[in-house]
């Protein structure tokens, strides 16, 4: 599987205090829905990813539902925080 730039650095490091916008598969226009929302921040993304059991349906489906992500963004941000997780935690 082929990873975006965007991908490879988010996974390349801590967390932190990074913005929704630095995932994967996450912009400007998704960003924006996520924060209004409550999500703003990456590890706020990555805590409900970890509530929702790290299941790949179940975060896919709420992606979705949260922010009317299409199947590519929801794959996209599935893989980074995934990818992610098994480097870090």
């Amino acid at each position: 599987m082929t990873t975006s730039q965007k991908h490879r650095n988010f996974v390349a490091e801590p967390m932190g205090e990074k913005s929704v916008q630095e995932l994967a598969g996450i912009g400007d226009v998704l960003g924006q829905r996520l924060s209004e929302r409550g999500f703003d921040k990456a590890y706020v993304v990555l805590g409900q990813y970890l509530v929702l059991k790290k299941d790949e349906d179940l975060f896919k489906t709420w992606l979705y539902d949260t922010c009317n992500a299409n199947k590519k963004q929801q794959n996209d941000c599935y893989q980074c925080l995934k990818e992610w997780c098994d480097s870090f935690l």
